[in-house]
């Protein structure tokens, strides 16, 4: 096995002791992102939407990232360039105020980042596959790494304080819509329940490649993606670190949590 080299010194670059070839995935493009959703509807269960009738206001408790759905879309007058959507789903825990009552939701995110991903248009044939068809590699692989949220903020809106145009969500996976215990309320005219959470992720296009590598350490975008908001709840985000360890295995065994305190 080929000893492990480690520096020491973040100036220092350490000797090469092999070169290994690999197949692997490449990394054509990145970014990190660091969104402070304002203002996201949370559509309630059943029963929860009874509790938030009766409550003067709602304070957060949690909120989970069930899934992320990524599509990758090129882009025609740029070769080489891909849109890149993503749609999270959490499930948002609360509590009413004064009854206390737990309420359960579904919160819908969607976003688009613009990335390279080169380009290619070779078949990819393997011994392990179940039948002789070739898989495409015109398009790129777009992975997202997500953490849980945070959230920051929620409040009730009634009815007819609403903001005109809201649209309603469209088809939900059953395999969403399983998560909660009970039916969800994804329309109607009663009061609505609307939350600010804070989101880490990293976004990338990869491709199949081989390469003949050496290793020294993790790779993170320096990038930023592109977006902002001037919100109170934001600013509070703005000041919490990129949770790195969350996304990488630590060298030894802490607490990986720190990211959730201000810096």
């Amino acid at each position: 096995m080929p000893e492990r080299v480690v520096s020491n010194r973040p100036d220092e670059v350490p000797q090469i002791r092999e070169a290994v070839s690999v197949s692997t995935r490449k990394i054509f493009d990145g970014c990190r992102d660091k969104d402070c959703v304002d203002d996201l509807r949370v559509y309630p269960t059943i029963t929860s939407q009874t509790y938030i009738e009766n409550a003067l206001s709602i304070r957060p408790r949690s909120a989970e990232l069930l899934h992320v759905n990524v599509n990758v879309e090129p882009i025609s007058f740029n070769r080489g360039y891909y849109t890149v959507d993503c749609t999270y789903f959490y499930r948002v825990t609360a509590e009413t105020f004064p009854a206390g009552e737990t309420a359960l939701g579904l919160a819908i995110f969607d976003k688009r980042v613009m990335l390279f991903g080169s380009e290619g248009n070779s078949m990819t044939f393997s011994s392990d596959a179940p039948a002789p068809t070739g898989e495409s590699d015109e398009l790129p692989i777009a992975v997202v790494n997500a953490v849980d949220p945070i959230a920051l903020h929620m409040k009730l809106v009634d009815a007819g304080a609403v903001p005109p145009g809201e649209l309603e969500p469209g088809d939900i996976p059953s395999y969403i819509t399983d998560a909660f215990p009970e039916e969800l309320v994804l329309n109607g005219q009663g009061r609505r329940w609307y939350t600010t959470i804070g989101q880490f992720s990293l976004v990338r296009l990869e491709r199949d490649t081989q390469l003949l590598i050496p290793a020294y350490d993790y790779s993170l975008p320096d990038k930023e993606c592109p977006g902002s908001s001037e919100d109170d709840p934001c600013e509070l985000f703005g000041r919490i670190r990129f949770p790195v360890e969350e996304f990488f295995p630590p060298d030894s065994v802490a607490d990986a949590t720190e990211y959730r305190n201000m810096v």
